[in-house]
């Protein structure tokens, strides 16, 4: 009997052996393929990083190009195609935004005194309206600029910055405005450009806000340029809806630029904006790559 009971715990500390060296086996090998993985997934990523640089320069290429024109138009260019990464298969996406076509939130600074024939405050207003959003928000927006702005939210209260927004996210930190607003709001504003609005690019919404634009005339506008652009050497404008517009552009001055680069499920996202003032010369003021 004791023979056999030796026996048995001999058997039971071979199995014993077996499972822990089975355990390290499979641990090991778990920590090859992961390792593997994640070597490839950073050899994929750089070579992503690079794509997308490459993107970025042919975006900035484009708008260069761009520029030899008197006009620059539409307001948003996208592309998209399939580009071989060594042995893989990528796709990238170039998408560049004319800022000068969205209203730049930091004029709400300059009261009375800007480009425009009337308040930016007050023209604000009616991109709130017609993009039915509390109109209040644009006294948030002041307040948080200046807080000594004689346009304040009923309930202001110590929360300011007393300087101008250095992104858009940073709405978000602007007591009394929800991400709802903030998202219906991100396509048609900006803290770029040169507080002029590129008439050739900017939407409805945009179009609608300017001083002596009526509906009908904005719709006059989005048809003519869809022909042809509007561009500064000739008075199409001026004799297609009747009025001198102040405040208007028909070139932009600053570009955003998102070059995507992704292959499975690994991706690489550049953007950047880019100054470009009167066209001689190129100045990057925002550069993130994540």
């Amino acid at each position: 009997m004791r023979h056999m009971n030796n026996r048995g715990m001999a058997l039971i500390l071979t199995l014993m052996v077996v499972a822990i060296i089975t355990a390290m086996v499979v641990e090991f090998a778990y920590g090859v393929y992961v390792s593997t993985s994640a070597l490839n997934n950073w050899q994929t990523s750089q070579r992503l990083s690079l794509l997308a640089r490459s993107t970025t320069q042919l975006g900035a290429m484009l708008i260069k190009e761009k520029l030899r024109q008197p006009y620059t138009y539409p307001g948003v260019f996208e592309t998209s195609q399939k580009a071989p990464v060594g042995e893989i298969e990528s796709t990238i996406t170039l998408r560049i935004e004319d800022e000068n076509s969205k209203f730049n939130l930091n004029t709400l600074k300059i009261s009375g005194t800007s480009s425009s024939d009337s308040d930016p405050h007050d023209d604000f207003v009616k991109l709130l309206d017609y993009l039915q959003i509390n109109a209040d928000i644009a006294d948030r927006i002041c307040y948080w600029i200046d807080s000594t702005t004689s346009h304040r939210p009923t309930d202001a209260k110590s929360e300011t910055k007393n300087s101008q927004l250095d992104s858009l996210d940073e709405l978000l930190l602007i007591p009394g405005i929800d991400r709802g607003s903030y998202e219906k709001l991100l396509p048609y504003v900006t803290i770029y450009g040169n507080n002029y609005i590129n008439i050739n690019g900017a939407g409805m919404p945009v179009l609608l806000m300017i001083p002596k634009i009526t509906r009908e005339n904005a719709e006059k506008i989005v048809r003519q340029r869809e022909i042809m652009p509007f561009d500064d050497k000739s008075n199409t404008l001026a004799n297609l809806i009747g009025v001198h517009l102040s405040g208007t552009i028909t070139k932009g001055t600053a570009f955003h630029i998102s070059a995507v680069a992704s292959s499975g499920n690994v991706t690489r996202v550049i953007d950047t904006i880019i100054y470009t003032g009167d066209g001689s010369s190129r100045k990057v003021l925002y550069w993130k790559e994540f």
